[in-house]
């Protein structure tokens, strides 16, 4: 252990995720109905919604835009110290923004970009959901009642992101986040898909290789959490029911082992639904697990299911002509 690094334990967590898309008022539908989230705000052209185990007034903002995608992910400090130290980290790599005075449900925040422009930004003061007579619950550790609708969610679990070089960006959130790497994919030795957390789980983002290089900022998906591998086949009949495009079906990941599912919300994101958290990392010496793309078909990407189609591997959001060709 005598080249054991220490870590840096300033970032807490992904405390929310903006998305654009073209359809907004189907893309809140979809959350608030289908997915039984709760609207908790309205500004311009922008819904804040909650999960009923997200204890923060919101951790997904949809924003009306012309283009589906990643509007920017939020990662909550530990404390106002952190939050100084790891801006400092992030202005020293050339990749910050700057300070913006806040949003509906935090304060503070200072934006930045990954090395492949994907827009994030750091934050320690939150707005916590207080709730209302008609949605408290007697749960002393719950935020809210469980929904009535749909089949709700839980709470919010990670964003995955496309990359020309996930390699890279991994680099970045380790060196100036903190972060840690918990699997990898490797391809003659260069890194081509990267999972990496702050807490005990596998990932709260992820980086996979994109087909198409000079459209930086893509996503790849955005997940939320339900915790019980029975209710991915219950949301799949409503989604099925509804007309909601489902690519990958209720199937299981060789990588974080996490029991998945795969949709498009009608303004054309891709969200992954978790049935469980997979494996959970409390080793705190945790060696990297590398896998060699030529194992990644039919063990990494699916352990126990289908097949993941072209379309999972070729397409994000913003949608390029290319991808619409390749995914067909």
């Amino acid at each position: 252990m005598t080249n054991f690094k220490e870590p840096t334990f300033d970032v807490a967590q992904l405390a929310h995720v903006e998305l654009f898309s073209p359809k907004p008022e189907e893309t809140i539908d979809f959350f608030e109905r289908l997915l039984g989230m709760q609207v908790t705000a309205r500004a311009g052209q922008s819904v804040y919604l909650r999960a009923y185990e997200d204890s923060y007034v919101n951790t997904l903002k949809i924003t009306e835009a012309k283009e589906a995608g990643l509007g920017h992910a939020a990662w909550r400090t530990h404390s106002p110290q952190a939050l100084e130290r790891r801006v400092k980290a992030v202005e020293a790599t050339g990749l910050g923004k700057g300070w913006i005075d806040g949003d509906i449900g935090h304060g503070a925040a200072y934006q930045f970009t990954t090395p492949d422009g994907h827009p994030m930004e750091l934050l320690f003061d939150v707005e916590y959901y207080q709730p209302t007579d008609k949605d408290r619950t007697k749960l002393l550790n719950r935020a809210s009642k469980r929904p009535d609708r749909g089949v709700p969610v839980r709470r919010l679990d990670h964003i995955n992101c496309m990359s020309p070089n996930p390699g890279k960006n991994e680099q970045f959130m380790v060196d100036a986040l903190g972060f840690r790497v918990r699997e990898q994919i490797k391809d003659n030795g260069n890194t081509i898909g990267s999972w990496v957390s702050v807490s005990n789980l596998v990932h709260e983002v992820a980086f996979v290789q994109q087909p198409q290089i000079n459209e930086p900022g893509k996503l790849h998906h955005l997940c939320y959490w339900y915790g019980i591998p029975q209710q991915l086949y219950e949301v799949s009949d409503l989604l099925k029911e509804n007309n909601i495009h489902i690519e990958v079906p209720p199937n299981k990941h060789g990588i974080s082992q996490a029991f998945c599912m795969y949709v498009y919300e009608p303004g054309g994101n891709r969200i992954e639904l978790f049935g469980d958290a997979g494996y959970l990392i409390t080793d705190p010496t945790f060696k990297t697990v590398v896998w060699d793309m030529k194992d990644v078909p039919g063990n990494g990407d699916t352990w126990i299911g289908s097949a993941f189609p072209d379309s999972w591997w070729n397409r994000g959001t913003p949608v390029s002509t290319q991808e619409l060709v390749t995914s067909k």
